[in-house]
């Protein structure tokens, strides 16, 4: 086996094993992305393939017709819509004949995730570790403050970011396949024959670190053939720490799991000779993990102050500098080292979700020799001095006043340090209820509670949303109300900006408010039109009225999509085939006959199953010929609203039959093109 530190590392490793594949690989992971770089330390790539991750993997099957590569990624949830990939699949199958097959796992229960990371070479050669096979990881062990090729597809630099993988052969590897493929299988897929193959060469760029290890596969499991949820993860980690009688070192990316805390803080207070580091990110990357995960550190920290044993842990974050220039490394890896007896390395955080809620995978290690407790030891070593800027003698020389070491390190102000985390607590209500959502302990299963929701209370509740909802649409037309749902009225106003830059994005702003209150949608196009003109006033309320449907969409969504699925079960599969595979058309429909008012549609399709993007083409084809006729005949439309007369209103007439006409030759056009099709 070879510990693999940092992303350049194990893509160079993972480049050379996949370049001398030959039958079968299975690529598992949280997320994949299509243009990453797959290159070493040079951030080139030598062999004459593309360095990016897609086309590298269709030139190779390409250039090698006997190969097939599956590869499994979790199907995310819309929150994370804005992080991943648009269309991966096309971009790693195409012209590939079938042999590299992409799906997304949606079998996992609401509120679960795949996170395992692993990649299967041939049942012969295996990678694990914290490490998914997209952009922003990429970085050298150097974490240098700022690096050239550091920077996604859009160029756009990222911070320095440390993570580690391991490669393993043997009966590791076999065993990490089949665990792969029974992933596979139990995602729905076929699984494909294997071929009898001489073993894989071990990566010539890869030195061998240690031989004939034991090893063990933890894993957290929330889908398996026997329906009950695996929790070996768990279960190591407690064991392990029960064991720890030095020193535990701990990189994780996310520590909240107090269950795991106080074990730990209890076995320090029975070992007073128990040392422990923990390295972690100084921040969290984006809001929802700080709102999420921000108390749950807070809490995990305060274990140890409660248990009296704060003195004997450091909670430390890594920096890297040049010149004036800092920067926080962020720390993605998840891995522990006891005693210098035990390595783990895999994909599970010390949180809550990764001990009983998503699909966790860690490789454990176990020391039999001292030749393999110096290894264990040399990882512990070289990992803490490359945080450090040191070398693995000067670390081994100060392992007896290891805390005292880090505090010179960090006084002396070198280009790297660790520092001390801060703990802090989140106060907001707005934390409280999330974290309990993003950090369950278990899945959520709605599945279960299906049955339990829709209780009389809970069918009264959501039968009262529907009522106010349409109560509030016919209050804008036959209440006191209908006095400010006036085109012309609303045209005025909107006709105070019509000649400052803030005309436009105030327009806009106006259909998002008036979407969440059911404010009619024909008003504001037509005032919009009038007040900017035919061709600003098209642009700005086509604009309008995506945003605001993608913003109720996305309420609709977040309250009853899972509720949906979940109610429906096998029901659903069948729906999403022979409905919401139409829902392009489907949405185009009802667009052009608006049988319901503007924001209710919205939020029924997103409490529905239909895809985002089929409801966004589906509205911008739909209301595309509606807003067009209005922005053109916006003039006369507002002259009604102010003086109606028979010409108005004959005008009108015209207006209305000639969007009617619009609307029927797009939707013929877009029927024959499905049959067609």
């Amino acid at each position: 086996m070879a510990v693999l530190n940092d992303a350049a590392a194990y893509f160079a490793a993972l480049r050379e094993a996949l370049l001398q594949a030959q039958d079968l690989v299975y690529i598992v992971g949280w997320d994949i992305h299509s243009e990453t770089r797959l290159v070493g330390e040079s951030g080139r790539a030598d062999d004459g393939l593309p360095e990016q991750l897609g086309p590298f993997l269709r030139a190779l099957v390409q250039r090698r017709p006997t190969l097939r590569i599956n590869i499994l990624i979790w199907d995310f949830v819309s929150f994370y819509a804005s992080e991943r990939e648009w269309n991966s699949a096309a971009k790693f199958t195409a012209d590939t004949d079938g042999r590299v097959r992409f799906y997304l796992d949606s079998t996992l229960p609401f509120g679960s995730a795949q996170h395992q990371k692993i990649v299967c070479v041939d049942g012969s050669l295996a990678f694990v570790g914290g490490l998914d096979l997209t952009i922003r990881r990429w970085d050298t062990s150097d974490h240098r403050a700022d690096h050239a090729s550091r920077c996604d597809p859009q160029g756009k630099p990222y911070l320095p970011f440390h993570d580690v993988q391991c490669l393993v052969d043997g009966d590791a590897a076999a065993w990490l396949f089949d665990l792969a493929e029974e992933r596979w299988r139990a995602a729905g897929q076929q699984i494909d024959d294997r071929r009898p193959l001489k073993s894989l060469r071990w990566p010539a760029n890869v030195p061998v670190e240690a031989e004939h290890m034991p090893v063990g596969i933890a894993r957290t499991e929330v889908v398996c053939p026997a329906g009950s949820t695996l929790r070996e993860v768990e279960r190591s980690l407690i064991a392990a720490i029960r064991s720890a009688t030095s020193f535990v070192y701990i990189e994780n990316q996310f520590t909240s799991a107090t269950k795991i805390a106080r074990e730990l803080a209890e076995q320090m207070r029975r070992v007073p000779s128990l040392r422990v580091v923990v390295v972690t990110p100084k921040l969290h990357s984006s809001w929802l993990e700080s709102q999420a995960m921000q108390n749950g550190r807070g809490a995990f920290i305060d274990c140890f102050s409660s248990a009296g044993v704060a003195d004997r842990i450091r909670f430390v974050y890594p920096v890297s500098g040049n010149g004036d220039t800092e920067a926080a490394v962020m720390v993605h890896s998840k891995l522990m080292i006891v005693d210098d007896l035990i390595l783990r390395i895999g994909s599970a955080n010390l949180n809550n979700r990764s001990m009983g809620a998503d699909s966790e995978c860690d490789l454990i290690f176990e020391a039999t020799s001292d030749e393999h407790r110096n290894f264990i030891a040399s990882v512990r070593r070289r990992l803490i001095a490359h945080f450090c800027g040191l070398d693995e003698q000067t670390v081994a020389q100060n392992d007896d006043r290891l805390f005292a070491l880090l505090d010179d390190v960090s006084r002396e102000g070198g280009t790297k340090a660790l520092r001390d985390v801060e703990s802090s607590v989140l106060t907001s209500a707005l934390a409280t209820m999330v974290q309990p959502v993003a950090d369950p302990e278990r899945p959520l299963h709605l599945e279960r509670a299906a049955s339990r929701m829709w209780s009389t209370k809970t069918i009264i509740g959501m039968v009262s949303i529907a009522v106010a909802l349409c109560g509030l649409a016919m209050a804008w037309s036959y209440t006191s109300l209908s006095d400010f749902a006036d085109a012309g009225r609303m045209s005025s106003l909107l006709s105070a900006y019509s000649q400052s830059v803030w005309g436009p994005p105030f327009a806009i702003a106006a259909f998002v408010v008036g979407g969440l209150v059911v404010f009619p949608v024909l008003v504001l196009i037509a005032a919009t039109a009038a007040a900017l003109g035919p061709w600003l006033g098209f642009v700005t309320a086509m604009t309008g009225v995506v945003l605001s449907a993608f913003v109720l969409f996305a309420i609709g969504r977040a309250l009853g999509r899972e509720r949906l699925q979940r109610l429906l079960g096998r029901r659903t599969a069948r729906i999403q085939e022979r409905v919401v595979g139409k829902g392009i058309l489907a949405v185009v429909v009802i667009r052009m006959i608006p049988i319901a008012p503007f924001s209710v549609v919205n939020v029924v399709a997103g409490a529905s199953t239909l895809p985002l993007r089929d409801f966004l083409v589906g509205t911008l084809l739909g209301m595309t010929p509606g807003i067009l006729a209005m922005a053109v005949l916006g003039a006369q439309i507002a002259d009604l609203a102010r003086n109606a007369s028979w010409v108005n209103i004959l005008l009108l007439a015209l207006a209305f039959l000639g969007w009617l006409a619009i609307c029927a030759g797009a939707q013929f056009v877009a029927t024959w093109l499905a049959g067609r099709r």
